[in-house]
């Protein structure tokens, strides 16, 4: 069995399902948001296949094309979008598409509320350091175990204030707040390769 995953463009929801190596050699294969609000399609022309993506990022579809091999076999791949260049798609064993999924889900979000704070330009201390920092733990979260809490999860939320950002375990609720008002912050960030919010252990 391969397990696709992606974020629905329209309601922002994550999107998995498992198809077997059999029928997706043996036809062309749909994921569908379970609100049909959108679908990802797998096509097979007995060389390569083609997987048409509902980007969860940007909002478009992109086409990606893969060898059999990289599609069917081994630890799994991801797709990206091609505005981003982030990850939008996974597709591997179910454990694997499932944790990246729950990652992507929080990037997105927490994309869609730096939109929504871009309208206002007074939301934040400093818009600049405020966007940095977001791109700084965009890239720490992408990590292998990038933030973690001290009770073991892996699992948390992402709460932007106007000086700062909260890492908030979605287990024990625990929070880490990250400073973004000045260079120094973001300097301080920068210097972590992966960030603990200090929970019970």
């Amino acid at each position: 069995m391969r397990t696709f995953g992606y974020i629905c463009p329209q309601c922002g929801k994550p999107v998995m399902a498992s198809r077997s190596v059999f029928a997706l050699e043996a036809s062309n294969a749909e994921v569908e948001c379970e609100g049909g609000d959108s679908a990802l399609r797998v096509e097979f022309d007995g060389q390569h296949y083609r997987v048409y993506v509902p980007c969860g990022i940007c909002g478009e579809t992109h086409v990606a094309t893969c060898r059999p091999e990289q599609l069917l076999e081994g630890p799994g791949i991801g797709l990206t979008c091609s505005k981003t260049k982030q990850f939008c798609c996974y597709v591997g064993p179910e454990g694997t598409v499932e944790k990246h999924l729950r990652e992507l889900q929080v990037l997105t979000e927490k994309e869609k509320q730096q939109e929504d704070s871009e309208a206002d330009p007074e939301a934040f201390a400093d818009s600049v350091i405020m966007y940095e920092v977001l791109s700084e733990l965009k890239e720490i979260a992408a990590r292998e175990k990038g933030i973690t809490c001290g009770c073991g999860s892996g699992r948390y939320g992402m709460e932007i204030r106007r000086s700062a950002v909260d890492l908030v375990c979605r287990d024990c609720g625990a929070k880490l707040r990250i400073p973004a008002v000045t260079d120094r912050d973001l300097d301080d960030l920068c210097c972590h390769m992966k960030l603990v919010i200090p929970g019970s252990r």
